[in-house]
């Protein structure tokens, strides 16, 4: 379908997803949010797509969280009215829980506030050098009600993220990649290559076996080992599908394996 406010743009089995408003620092109003949502239905939806790639368009900013000029236009029942109709959260992703599918965020600028949170929301983070990241919200009177205040915690150590967090402060790509939070950092004319390049690597596996390991992860962060360790779902289905065997037969064979996604 057509978008007015994101791009999107599928490579085989890769599906990139560019928020397009960069004249607001690709800051999110209800609509923008909306199509997200529905960008990410889609890509839930395709069995041909198995990992998506979400970034912001320019070299200022992933996100700036939400369009506080779209507010003050049009009232906070409007944003509210708006974000009601959005299943998956801010941006499409940060309440979206049963997206076992791999998500890399490659953070082309700042990732303050709502943009943080998106990045946060995704499985495998990928920072141009010149980026930063924080929860800037106290700053304003707010709190980082998308998922942030749970989940830095959750990627860094307590001191360090509550450090960040009750100071309203900036973490820098350097910094984030020091402590876990990133996974890669490179120039900004790397970045769109090198996210791309982990996808090809994320690939190159089973795409049954990456969703049930992306679900055996998330399961993990919420249940004791000894709830999970003996099934869930995905894994009863990575051991029952054609790709199990065609990944035996292959190595085998010593050759590459050929992945149907079933």
């Amino acid at each position: 379908m057509a978008y007015e406010f994101i791009k999107v743009d599928k490579k085989d089995h890769l599906t990139i997803l560019t928020i397009n408003r960069p004249e607001r620092m690709n800051a999110l109003h209800p609509p923008a949010s909306k199509e997200l949502d529905q960008a990410f239905d889609e890509f839930a939806a395709d069995p041909e797509a198995w990992v998506a790639i979400i970034t912001g368009a320019g070299e200022r900013s992933l996100s700036a969280g939400n369009d506080l000029k779209w507010q003050a236009e049009n009232g906070v029942d409007a944003v509210l009215k708006g974000m009601a109709e959005v299943k998956g959260g801010f941006a499409g992703i940060t309440a979206r829980f049963d997206l076992l599918k791999p998500v890399i965020c490659a953070v082309n600028g700042h990732a303050l506030g709502g943009g943080c949170e998106i990045a946060l929301a995704c499985d495998i983070i990928i920072a141009a050098d010149h980026a930063q990241f924080g929860l800037p919200e106290p700053r304003v009177g707010l709190l980082a009600g998308a998922g942030g205040v749970q989940r830095l915690p959750q990627r860094l150590p307590w001191h360090v993220a509550m450090g960040l967090m009750l100071t309203g402060g900036r973490m820098s790509a350097q910094d984030a990649l020091k402590w876990g939070l990133a996974n890669e950092v490179v120039p900004m004319a790397d970045l769109l290559p090198a996210a791309e390049r982990w996808a090809e690597k994320i690939m190159e596996c089973a795409p049954l076996a990456v969703r049930g390991t992306k679900e055996g992860a998330m399961l993990g962060q919420d249940k004791p080992v000894q709830d999970t360790i003996r099934g869930f779902p995905g894994l009863i289905t990575v051991f029952t599908s054609e790709d199990a065997m065609e990944g035996a037969i292959a190595f085998s064979q010593k050759r590459k394996p050929s992945w149907k996604g079933k």
